[in-house]
């Protein structure tokens, strides 16, 4: 297939002086209030290049004017040609990046910005892959990135059977774009059978939350599993399981009775099909409640656990409803640690990009204050390294997870 023209550049972006702060620190982001001049004919989701007000060439990028976010880059060099060859060696480079890094039978190959594809992240999940398309530019480029996803990744002997869409998540209609899900190319069963750690799980790609399965959380889940191996026999309670992830984990370790909470009713559903799957039916069981309003239930009814495991979603997705935010990690850190034994174990984390890590652990220290608990902790991980953190871009970096020895104070 032609692409020759995903890739005319017929328009040139000129920022004003004194912005592109972001963008020059190692950003991939032009604001609408940076731009001073368009010059030349364009449409929404075309390539452009960019200057610096003097007229300085700062690369090439993807314009939207419907976007707040009206320019993401793709190069920051003048001389870069952006053509089929180029989104090929982005993606070669994203795949042998993953290869030297993590376990690729199931992993993100591309993860926007990080991956410089900003705007699209696509998890492998087996031979089935799963893409969300979250800018126009890029959505216009995605023919091509999956071409040359599958012609690498069949370098390795790795045939991509089905490719799912779950473009259909709300920010794409500031952009000016339709959610979409659905089928790229023929029709398959979106039930994807995958293991990692030793888990076995069912991927459901059509329904699942996001693109149906969190692998960031990958070697945090075997970081829990090797906790539970040495504690064993454990009682473990794994709130907000969603697939039961968590919980299964632990299960597999050893651990001889494991609970494992969620709100979805479908959810826990597909957290018992796992645990049947892995064998675990008979100690590691999965019930639909609210978090929130189970954990004081629990500890009026005296019950303690060896480990205690949040897994909560992201309470703040914008930086105006912070506040708010930090009463749900302080609250649910707060009862998780009055349900933790003493000298058992607290696994906490936070999904949300606006929850720095520092105001995250200051939460918990607040709320291991107000319980009278002391901390030791264990170890401070982020996401696996399937999902890099991109230094200059900060919202690459989103996911805090600490483990925690809680004691009693004496």
């Amino acid at each position: 297939m032609n692409y020759d023209d995903l890739f005319r550049e017929t328009a040139c972006v000129r920022i004003k002086k004194g912005t592109g702060r972001t963008l020059k620190a190692g950003g991939a982001w032009i604001y609408d209030n940076e731009i001073d001049t368009i010059s030349g004919d364009f449409e929404n989701g075309d390539l452009v290049t960019v200057e610096d007000f003097d007229g300085y060439p700062l690369g090439h990028g993807f314009i939207n004017t419907s976007s707040k976010l009206t320019v993401r880059m793709l190069s920051r060099k003048k001389d870069t040609v952006v053509n089929e060859d180029f989104i090929e060696q982005r993606v070669r480079t994203a795949w042998e990046y993953r290869k030297a890094t993590t376990d690729i039978s199931s992993c993100r190959v591309i993860f926007g910005e990080a991956d410089f594809l900003p705007g699209i992240v696509i998890d492998k999940f087996e031979d089935v892959l799963v893409v969300e398309s979250l800018a126009l530019g890029i959505d216009r480029l995605k023919p091509v990135i999956l071409d040359k996803l599958k012609k690498v990744l069949a370098e390795d002997g790795i045939l991509i059977r089905g490719i799912y869409e779950r473009s259909d998540a709300k920010v794409r209609l500031q952009e000016g774009m339709e959610r979409f899900k659905g089928f790229i190319g023929e029709p398959f069963d979106t039930k994807v059978e995958i293991c990692e750690n030793g888990v076995h799980y069912i991927v459901d790609v059509e329904d699942g939350q996001k693109t149906g399965f969190f692998l960031d959380q990958k070697y945090n889940r075997l970081a829990v599993q090797n906790l539970c191996r040495n504690l064993k026999p454990a009682k473990v309670l794994d709130c907000f399981t969603h697939t039961g992830s968590f919980a299964l984990n632990a299960g597999i370790a050893g651990s001889e009775k494991v609970l494992g909470v969620d709100a979805s009713q479908l959810a826990v559903d597909q957290a018992t099909e796992n645990a049947r799957l892995n064998g675990l039916e008979d100690h590691v069981t999965f019930q639909c409640a609210d978090v929130f309003d189970l954990l004081p239930k629990l500890e009026q009814e005296g019950e303690k656990f060896d480990v205690v495991i949040l897994d909560p979603p992201a309470f703040t997705k914008s930086r105006n409803s912070i506040k708010n935010a930090v009463k749900g990690y302080r609250e649910i850190n707060l009862r998780g640690m009055k349900l933790v034994k003493d000298g058992g174990y607290l696994a906490t984390c936070s999904c949300s990009h606006f929850m720095d890590p520092e105001l995250f652990t200051k939460t918990i220290r607040e709320a291991a204050s107000n319980v009278h608990k002391r901390l030791r902790q264990v170890e401070y991980r982020t996401q696996a390294a399937d999902h890099p953190i991109l230094w200059a871009a900060d919202e690459s970096y989103y996911l805090k997870f600490i483990i925690f020895q809680v004691v009693d104070e004496k």
